[in-house]
């Protein structure tokens, strides 16, 4: 029961991250699904639904379709719905009915190939891994089939100055406006970007290979990122330029009191949770000061310190709220909740993850209110 939440939302599930990434591709996005996730996707793990449109489809898998694996049914209503739309490419994302069936997803891709003849990806999402491990599937599978077969002819002479931002989605910064994190990139020293998949189309994944260096900005961008720079030269780095400035201020008020804090948790994806230590560390004075990480999502030690931890549940966190060793503790407003219930009297500062609470950033307001 490690995964049983009682305090906390349920978090985004694998195939909600591969569709954050192609959601602004232009591609026809099928989810293999008979609808339940694919409504959870467009009600609940996607804010762009608001204001922008996408070509996502259920393929209304029914019982006997699953059991009998009709196959070429889907690729058939998979094909009339690319010549309605002429997607630029087609993406199969699996669900855990596929998953349960032994669905062969690259087989599938071979076939939709054939018959629609434009690209295709497969994405072999289980449903019960989180929104970033689709993510990185994602990422990869893009970089993978596109921009190894870039057009010579697309002049990409725009992009060798510029940096590349990788894995921002609305699921890891809690933005869906390419201005806003823009503007945040500009702040971070950064004068030209590109925003792999906000703001940015399937152009960018082509001429990925020409770019100056790429900015890594979650753990789930790592593996596209090394694809990138071995086959094409393009160097990256780590960080996260989209810490709101509230968190920021509201840290250097308790720093420049000189409170008594020893101790602080940090509880985030990685790579923010990674930056904003460092910021800490840059206004406190006090060089003993020990920041600790956890997260709920892909974890990389190779960007980690010692006392960081990777959660794997709730009583996880409620161990470590229960034993009071933290003088302060960072984290989204819904794990708030809990700490409550465990008695952790420490301090308390806010720092939204939309992955966790389901409030976009650039918003001001949860997407639903019951």
């Amino acid at each position: 029961m490690k995964k049983m939440l009682k305090y906390l939302s349920p978090f985004a599930p694998d195939q909600s991250g591969v569709c954050g990434v192609l959601y602004e591709l232009g591609g026809l996005i099928v989810i293999c699904d008979a609808g339940g996730c694919t409504g959870n996707i467009c009600g609940f793990d996607e804010p762009r639904w608001f204001t922008k449109k996408s070509a996502v489809f259920s393929a209304g898998l029914r019982d006997m379709d699953a059991i009998m694996g009709r196959d070429d049914k889907l690729i058939e209503k998979l094909s009339k719905a690319q010549e309605s739309l002429n997607g630029s490419f087609t993406a199969l994302v699996a669900t855990p009915v596929p998953a349960v069936i032994g669905t062969d997803m690259k087989a599938l891709k071979r076939m939709a190939e054939k018959k629609t003849g434009v690209p295709c990806i497969s994405i072999n999402a289980i449903g019960t891994k989180y929104y970033d491990e689709g993510e990185s599937q994602a990422w990869f599978e893009l970089f993978n089939e596109f921009t190894e077969k870039a057009d010579d002819s697309v002049d990409g002479s725009d992009y060798k100055n510029m940096v590349g931002i990788l894995g921002a989605t609305p699921l890891e910064t809690g933005y869906s406006s390419s201005d806003v994190l823009t503007e945040f990139c500009r702040s971070y020293g950064i004068e030209e970007s590109v925003i792999f998949g906000i703001g940015s189309g399937l152009e960018a994944i082509k001429n990925a290979g020409m770019l100056k260096k790429n900015l890594v900005v979650s753990a789930a961008g790592i593996k596209a990122a090394k694809y990138l720079e071995e086959h094409f030269s393009v160097p990256y780095e780590v960080g996260y330029p989209f810490i709101p400035e509230s968190v920021i201020n509201e840290v250097s008020a308790i720093v420049e009191k000189k409170e008594q804090i020893d101790k602080i948790l940090i509880i985030h994806s990685q790579f923010a949770a990674n930056e904003l230590r460092n910021r800490i560390r840059s206004l406190s004075s006090d060089p003993e000061i020990k920041i600790d990480i956890a997260t709920f999502f892909m974890f990389d030690d190779d960007y980690s310190e010692e006392g960081d931890v990777r959660l794997t549940g709730e009583d996880d966190l409620w161990d470590i709220a229960e034993s009071g060793k933290y003088d302060l503790i960072i984290a989204d407003t819904d794990i708030k909740r809990l700490l409550d219930a465990a008695k952790y009297d420490g301090k308390y500062i806010a720092f939204p993850q939309f992955s966790i609470s389901g409030v976009p950033l650039d918003s001001g307001k949860t997407l639903y209110q019951y």
